[in-house]
């Protein structure tokens, strides 16, 4: 299953072609997953892609959640310049603070992370990112289907592109409420779609890498009945066609896990067995910036191939 993409991979790096001018009829995409905090390690991976000169091999990239503002970075060309955000305690403090809930405000501030930080503190390349010829894909959740919904084609400038990734991070309850665009609101992907394999394979892909971070021994866990209790209000409010999607996230995960693993061409890099378990609200830097490394080296590791090819980078 892996040898294809490898290959395909190794054959397009050669050649350097890009999308567009291909001299192959494949379709070949990379999904990112998320997860708030514990995309640090699919950040790390996608600054492997970064680093060996990867993305032009790649027709498209789709993210979800956190995996969406890792994918933006990869495609302007700043995954690695800008990682330490992942650790930087003023930048993880502020975007993360679960005291905010005793005012009632959002314990996640995206609002500051994506027109603060990503657009004075540490700018986003939104200009490169509209431009790439690598398509961007960020994938939300609908607040009244609770289908996912892919946002390509609402972004044509820098201000949608800022509006697509909050809408692809909007963590229900815990990032406020749902982001409206074009009269549509959107909660966050990871409630429909974590790691957005339908949405590729709906878009005839045929070729997959997908950066993951969650181990292969972790799972996704039904929620609790307190968890039940606190969303179900929470849906039915903001985002009522959403609910059920969510009390559905256990099943949703085992089929894209069933998906990922059943297609003829797929590349899985994940943390390994004994990373830490990162929590959705993690703010300590020692592991953040540990789980940005991990994710690296395993990227790094699975493309060892490539890297030796000796093609150019």
């Amino acid at each position: 299953m892996t040898d294809a993409v490898l290959q395909l991979l190794r054959d397009r790096r050669k050649s350097g072609s890009g999308p567009g001018d291909r001299d192959d009829d494949a379709r070949l995409v990379l999904l990112v997953e998320g997860g708030s905090s514990r995309g640090a390690y699919s950040s790390g991976m996608t600054i492997a892609v970064e680093r060996l000169g990867l993305l032009p091999a790649f027709d498209a990239v789709y993210g979800s959640s956190a995996g969406a503002l890792n994918a933006a970075w990869l495609l302007c060309g700043r995954a690695e310049s800008t990682q330490h955000a992942w650790w930087d305690p003023v930048i993880m403090r502020t975007t993360i603070d679960p005291r905010r809930l005793l005012w009632r405000r959002p314990v996640v501030d995206t609002h500051y992370l994506v027109n603060v930080v990503y657009t004075e503190v540490m700018p986003m390349g939104f200009g490169e990112i509209l431009d790439s010829a690598v398509e961007f894909h960020p994938i939300a959740t609908d607040a009244a289907t609770g289908e996912p919904v892919d946002l390509h084609d609402l972004i044509h400038d820098q201000a949608s592109v800022r509006a697509a990734l909050r809408a692809s991070t909007a963590m229900p309850f815990l990032a406020g409420e749902p982001i409206g665009i074009d009269g549509r609101r959107y909660v966050d992907a990871g409630v429909s779609e974590a790691v957005p394999i339908r949405t590729a394979l709906a878009q005839k892909a045929t070729h997959v890498v997908a950066l993951r971070t969650r181990r292969a021994d972790e799972t996704a866990m039904a929620p609790s009945r307190g968890e039940r209790a606190l969303m179900s209000r929470w849906f039915a409010r903001h985002a009522p066609g959403a609910g059920q999607t969510w009390l559905r996230r256990q099943e949703i995960r085992a089929e894209e896990e069933k998906l990922l693993a059943s297609h003829p061409a797929t590349l899985q890099i994940r943390p390994p067995a004994g990373s830490v378990r990162i929590g959705r609200t993690e703010r300590r830097p020692q592991l953040l910036r540990a789980a940005v490394d991990t994710g690296r080296q395993a990227a790094l590791a699975a493309f060892a191939d490539i890297a030796i090819s000796g093609a150019p980078r």
